[in-house]
């Protein structure tokens, strides 16, 4: 490792949690340059959604690099992406009734998010944006704006301007509401807030520690914004592509964003690709006004369009996801019961889940216990309290089982039971 510690930044992270040399990956799979086995529930923090090195994507990808295919292209018209944005409305918008334009505004969420915001700012005239408590929108200004850490905040250097946080689903007393406090804020011509441009909102708050909004939080939002004419952006770049269950995570609570981002595994196997997606009618880009080098990676194109066509032209993928889903909170259930007098809980929806370990520090022990029983894990939560579980959803059953039982065995090393008085 010392190459990595002579010459890599000390911003590295996830390496310092899993101290090994990783060299091949396959399925739910990671293999260490030794040879050594770990069972992956990370998925590249949702990027792998159909596993490493998924066959079907791989042929696909193989087959156009060797037949010489565009690699780079701007936005120039490709056949890559022809094939892509037609499958796109073929499979996911037209049968959703979703009439949305799509903007590729660079390779990763934080550029979709980016650009959704200066959209809604465009559009509306307008320069506040709303977010809420614990939200995660990326690393770059505009992002780290509508990001509630205040670690990664910090690391702006500047003030991160227009924007208001305001309560997420349960954040405050479990009992009220919390969006009514933004219609108070908007009802209120002293409150101080001025009208927002959008509202950017995950349905799961997944940097967040795995908060799950209720269906009918999300809608009276959705219907909040819609009496106010404020824009509605759902960030769906690692709850998005069925980590949920549907491909969209906002298709349970039945409402439409306005504009929604996507990334991670929106290409599947891991390649660098983002949409910015919005109705028709806010098109309101002029040619250039909103671009960047790398919006539009042709290959990202093959394997998006090939997961699209092997997993969403029916329900089976969804119904699959959703079932295993109810297994990993069945389990997950029995372990925080197994340590209910420490307080431990579970949250999540789908396939996305947390393990809730309130002492300090226990989440991370729990994580590094899992490393050493051959279980790639993470942490998520403000103060790093959730063991977060988000494993391809294409692992089997049996990986299922194996690896809640390595997390089990985690949490029983780890998490230290009060002693009765």
């Amino acid at each position: 490792m010392e190459t990595f510690s002579h010459l890599e930044s000390e911003v590295r992270s996830y390496c310092r949690g899993w101290p090994t040399l990783f060299d091949k990956a396959r399925g739910s799979h990671v293999y260490d340059d030794s040879g050594r086995d770990y069972l992956d529930f990370f998925a590249g923090a949702g990027s792998l959604n159909y596993g490493h090195n998924n066959p079907r994507l791989k042929a696909a990808l193989l087959d156009y690099l060797s037949g010489d295919s565009v690699v780079h292209s701007l936005d120039a018209y490709t056949v890559a992406k022809r094939d892509f944005l037609t499958t796109f409305e073929e499979v996911i918008l037209k049968p959703r009734g979703l009439d949305y334009k799509v903007q590729f505004p660079g390779p990763a969420g934080n550029n979709a998010v980016e650009a959704a915001l200066k959209l809604a700012r465009k559009i509306t005239g307008r320069e506040t944006i709303v977010s809420f408590t614990n939200g995660f929108h990326g690393m770059t200004l505009g992002a780290l704006a509508v990001t509630g850490n205040s670690m990664k905040r910090g690391g702006a250097g500047v003030p991160l301007n227009h924007a208001a946080t305001m309560p997420f689903d349960n954040y405050m007393d479990g009992k009220t509401p919390d969006f009514l406090w933004l219609r108070s804020l908007l009802e209120d011509s002293g409150s101080g807030l001025d009208k927002p441009a959008a509202v950017i909102v995950e349905t799961v708050q997944g940097e967040g520690g795995i908060n799950v909004a209720s269906t009918k939080w999300l809608r009276g939002l959705a219907e909040l914004c819609q009496e106010y004419d404020i824009l509605l952006i759902v960030d769906d770049i690692q709850m998005g592509c069925g980590r949920t269950g549907p491909f969209f995570s906002f298709e349970e609570a039945g409402i439409v964003p306005d504009i929604v981002t996507l990334s991670k595994s929106i290409s599947g196997y891991g390649l660098p690709l983002a949409l910015t997606l919005f109705k028709r009618e806010l098109d309101v880009w002029e040619p250039g006004e909103h671009n960047g080098t790398f919006r539009g990676f042709n290959p990202a194109f093959v394997t998006g369009t090939v997961a699209l066509n092997a997993y969403w032209r029916d329900e089976v993928f969804q119904k699959e996801t959703l079932a295993k889903g109810d297994l990993v909170g069945e389990r997950l259930g029995a372990i925080a019961d197994e340590h209910a007098e420490a307080g431990v809980s579970t949250r999540g929806r789908g396939m996305a889940r947390g393990l809730v370990l309130p002492n300090e520090g226990e989440a991370k022990q729990v994580c590094a216990e899992a490393f050493e029983r051959g279980l790639l894990m993470e942490t998520s939560g403000p103060q790093d309290e959730v063991a977060k579980l988000l494993p391809p959803l294409t692992t089997s059953v049996a990986e299922l089982e194996e690896g809640l039982e390595i997390l089990a065995e985690s949490v029983r090393a780890a998490v230290k039971t009060p002693q009765p008085a």
